[in-house]
C-alpha cells in the first residue's frame, strides 16, 4: 500500500485492464513513442516480446529514455517453451524507473503490475516510488491481478479499457489538467506581493 495515499491525485495513475489476449505490451510502447515524437517526456520501461524461430518467446525491456534494450528473461533450456524472468535484467529496469522519476518526466510508462509485483516481487518498489512522487504513471494490470492493484494503491487511479483511443484521452485530459494548474502556478509567482505594516 501507499503511504500518502490521501495526497494523490487519482488522475495521475492509469491502469490499462487487459486479458491475455490483448496486446497491451505494444499498446503501451506504440503510445509511448507516439508521444515522445509529439516531444512528451516519457520515461520507464515497455516491454516487447520476441519469438524466435523455433516459437521459444523471449522479453525485453525498453528505457524509453534512452531505447536501450534490457533482456529481462533467461531461457530455460531445450523443450521449454517459456522463460524465467532474469533478475539482474529486472534490476536494470528497475533503474531505468529510478531515472525517469528522478528526471520528472511528464509521463512514466513501467510496462505492467502482474503477479511479480502482486506477490511484492518485480517493479513494485519503483511503482510505489512513482506514485508517492506524484509523477504521472501508466501501466498495465491483467484482469487476474486487478484486485492486486488495487489493494497496492488503495483503490485510487483510473482504470482503461485496452483501447488505444482510450489511453489517448486519458492523456490528452490529464496533460491539459496539468497544463492549466502550471499555468495557474506561473500567474501566481508572478503576481506581487501585498505586504501590510
Amino acid at each position: 500500500m501507499i503511504a500518502n495515499i490521501a495526497e494523490i491525485d487519482p488522475n495521475w495513475v492509469a491502469a490499462v485492464l487487459y486479458r491475455s489476449q490483448d496486446d497491451v505490451d505494444t499498446l503501451l510502447a506504440d503510445i509511448a513513442e507516439s508521444l515522445s515524437r509529439e516531444g512528451v517526456r516519457v520515461g520507464g520501461v515497455a516491454q516487447r516480446n520476441l519469438k524466435g524461430a523455433n516459437g521459444k518467446t523471449g522479453m525485453l525491456a525498453v528505457d524509453l529514455m534512452t531505447g536501450r534494450e534490457i533482456s529481462i528473461c533467461q531461457p530455460l533450456g531445450s523443450g521449454a517453451m517459456a522463460c524465467k524472468l532474469d533478475a539482474g535484467g529486472l534490476a536494470e529496469a528497475a533503474v531505468a524507473v529510478a531515472r525517469a522519476i528522478s528526471a520528472e518526466v511528464d509521463l512514466l510508462v513501467i510496462n505492467k503490475f502482474s503477479k511479480q509485483e502482486a506477490s511484492g516481487k518485480g517493479l513494485r518498489a519503483e511503482f510505489a516510488e512513482a506514485i508517492m512522487a506524484g509523477v504521472p504513471l501508466l501501466t498495465a494490470v491483467p484482469e487476474k491481478c486487478l484486485a492486486d492493484w488495487r489493494a497496492f494503491t488503495g483503490d485510487i487511479g483510473t482504470t482503461l479499457l485496452c483501447d488505444r483511443s482510450v489511453v489517448e484521452g486519458w492523456w490528452r485530459d490529464l496533460s491539459a489538467r496539468i497544463a492549466r494548474v502550471r499555468a495557474r502556478s506561473a500567474t501566481a509567482a508572478r503576481s506581487p506581493a501585498i505586504f501590510q505594516s
